[in-house]
């Protein structure tokens, strides 16, 4: 039997994607009209219900389902925010979320697994009060939890680290193989602190997750990029000069670097707000060339769009990082339909949730689990 799940701020269906055939969406929502289109493209029209958080009921949501997945929004959260935190109006959507996860539990109808997924600020926002007050309402809702920090860069060449805190209904239903005795390096590091100041109560309900490391990635920033993207166009030579002028000497001296490679070098680029020497603000452009990508941002304004830079035989090429460059950067097929405007296929896939994470904890700890219980059922019958 198919898996089932509950996709909450489904953007453009990654975790879909994710999850791949064996699992079965049941119920998608978001708020968003513009990702809605590219979710009905791509996934069809039957289960997703575009409307806020906020005005659904537990009658939207049919039967029992074994995940419950929320990305609920970043943006309060992360560090260029304005630090509001779950009181914020976006990312404070987790709170009408959760009132359907604790009216599905009052219904005897709870999600067997929740996944909630967002920034690495969630761990520290508010000194760490948001992350313990989201496993206090996991622990009175019944749920056992732990939470991993996985980088994209394990399995693509973006640079990605993001929260997931998984949850399971059903303690006993977990075996082994998934759980740690003590927090795991990779998937811990930024975790542990957080965790030391939680409440002593939702610490009791607390689960080291392990999963095994991917298969070292193959491919590298550059393997993704298009010799001839659709809907951009490199930069004039002027354009690309007033980037370079906006380089601080350590940042010119890895283009000077990457010259002397004799060979082709992709670089990406963000341009960034720094304190000069007199602390005073000023722009800068920042570029690496570790073949790896910079993490891709929902873009607000044209400093935020990551520039791809190349490096080939003495000259200097850039131009912005083009759609489905930023789609394959999240683990997209290059069959996914995007938006055909630019800022809405950036903003589509800038929002999402990695693929390939996504297959890894469906493969490592939801899918196991759900056998587990199944064989409990089994025997029990």
């Amino acid at each position: 039997m198919p898996r089932t799940y509950y996709e909450f701020f489904a953007g453009g269906g990654m975790v879909r994607a994710g999850l791949g055939p064996r699992w079965r969406c049941v119920f998608a929502n978001d708020f968003d009209h513009k990702k809605s289109r590219s979710y009905k493209a791509n996934w069809g029209e039957n289960e997703l219900l575009t409307a806020d958080v906020r005005s659904l009921g537990i009658s939207d949501l049919p039967g029992r389902a074994d995940l419950a997945w929320a990305s609920f929004p970043c943006q309060d959260l992360s560090l260029a925010g304005g630090g509001a935190g779950l009181r914020g109006d976006r990312s404070g959507t987790f709170w009408p979320f959760w009132e359907l996860m604790k009216s599905l539990v009052h219904d005897d109808r709870a999600p067997r697994m929740i996944a909630l997924e967002n920034v690495c600020g969630t761990l520290t926002s508010h000194d760490g009060k948001d992350f313990a007050a989201i496993c206090s309402a996991l622990k009175s809702a019944g749920y056992h939890y732990g939470a991993l920090v996985i980088d994209a860069s394990l399995f693509l060449p973006q640079s990605r680290p993001r929260l997931f805190i998984v949850c399971v209904r059903d303690r006993l239903a977990v075996p082994a193989e998934c759980l740690s005795a003590a927090p795991v390096t990779v998937w811990h590091k930024r975790v542990v602190e957080a965790f030391q100041q939680l409440p002593t109560e939702a610490k009791q309900n607390w689960l080291w997750w392990n999963m095994p490391l991917p298969a070292a990635r193959s491919r590298n920033f550059a393997d993704l990029i298009e010799a001839d993207p659709e809907g951009v166009a490199w930069f004039s030579k002027e354009r690309t000069d007033e980037i370079l002028a906006l380089m601080s000497p350590i940042n010119l001296a890895k283009i000077e670097k990457a010259k002397m490679m004799g060979r082709r070098m992709v670089g990406g680029l963000y341009r960034r707000t720094r304190a000069d020497e007199h602390g005073h603000k000023v722009q800068r452009a920042e570029i690496r060339f570790d073949d790896v990508s910079g993490c891709l941002r929902t873009p607000a304004g044209g400093s935020s769009r990551q520039v791809i830079v190349i490096v080939e035989a003495g000259k200097v090429l850039a131009r912005l990082i083009s759609a489905r460059e930023t789609a394959r950067l999240m683990g997209l097929p290059d069959s996914y339909i995007l938006p055909e405007n630019y800022n809405e296929a950036y903003h589509l896939t800038g929002d999402g949730v990695v693929v390939p994470v996504v297959r890894h904890l469906a493969q490592h700890i939801f899918e196991p689990i759900l056998q587990c219980l199944n064989r409990k059922a089994t025997a029990a019958a």
